[in-house]
């Protein structure tokens, strides 16, 4: 079979994708001719969601290009903040990722999770759902007929968040989703909602909201400073 010599150039944020000895300027490689340069990019370590603009010999070029021997790549990570194919932002989270969960919901920002779901069940509700699949297993975005994904780089739920956010610039409304359950949470009276709080918090406090979906029930406890702090760095960097 045919071989072609191809240069590739990856932007500084994808060396992470290759392997150490293939994180300098620039990689020359191999390939059959019928590959498409999607494949020879992804053959290389780096999943197709974190492929942005593509030249060859600086010529913009898509995924399903042949590239031809001697022709010299050039990779982009994609651009921020980056569309969407689906006209929202909406996310699924991988198990590993419960805390930004969380605090994505926090923001208003409408973030499905559950801890028991296999990669299988992962990709099938991301589709069905017209979400974008948050993970830092690079193995699950490339898998075969996923529609949208990204990787997350961090590990650290205040930086991962920042990612995020910078990412994809996801409409804000904070305190409007259920960090438990991401359901929508609306204001509620204390004689609504009575029934499900101790003595102590029906005594100190006056203001109320429930969630919809699961009616789990909230107030401007102890923790909301903290939380309040975390909706006010966001909008910072938004805005």
């Amino acid at each position: 079979m045919d071989q072609v010599t191809l240069t590739l150039r990856f932007a500084p944020e994808l060396r992470f994708f290759l392997l150490p000895r293939n994180r300098g300027d620039q990689v020359r490689v191999q390939h059959d001719a019928t590959s498409t340069l999607g494949h020879v990019i992804e053959s290389l370590g780096p999943p197709r969601t974190e492929i942005g603009r593509l030249r060859a010999d600086g010529t913009e070029v898509t995924t399903a290009h042949r590239p031809t021997d001697g022709q010299t790549i050039e990779i982009d990570a994609p651009e921020q903040p980056q569309d969407t194919p689906f006209g929202h932002t909406r996310f699924l989270l991988d198990v590993h990722l419960g805390t930004l969960a969380r605090r994505l919901r926090l923001l208003g920002v409408d973030t499905a999770y559950d801890n028991d779901r296999d990669d299988d069940a992962l990709v099938e509700q991301a589709n069905d759902e017209r979400r974008i699949l948050l993970t830092r297993d690079r193995g699950l975005l490339r898998r075969r007929g996923l529609l949208a994904g990204a990787h997350v780089h961090h590990t650290a739920p205040d930086r991962q968040l920042q990612e995020v956010l910078r990412r994809f610039d996801p409409p804000l409304a904070p305190f409007t989703r259920c960090p438990a359950c991401n359901g929508l949470v609306e204001p509620a009276t204390k004689q609504q909602v009575q029934s499900e709080l101790r003595a102590g918090t029906r005594a100190t406090y006056d203001t109320f909201a429930q969630c919809r979906s699961c009616e789990r029930v909230y107030w401007p406890g102890a923790h909301h400073e903290r939380l309040a702090q975390i909706v006010d760095r966001a909008r910072a960097r938004t805005a």
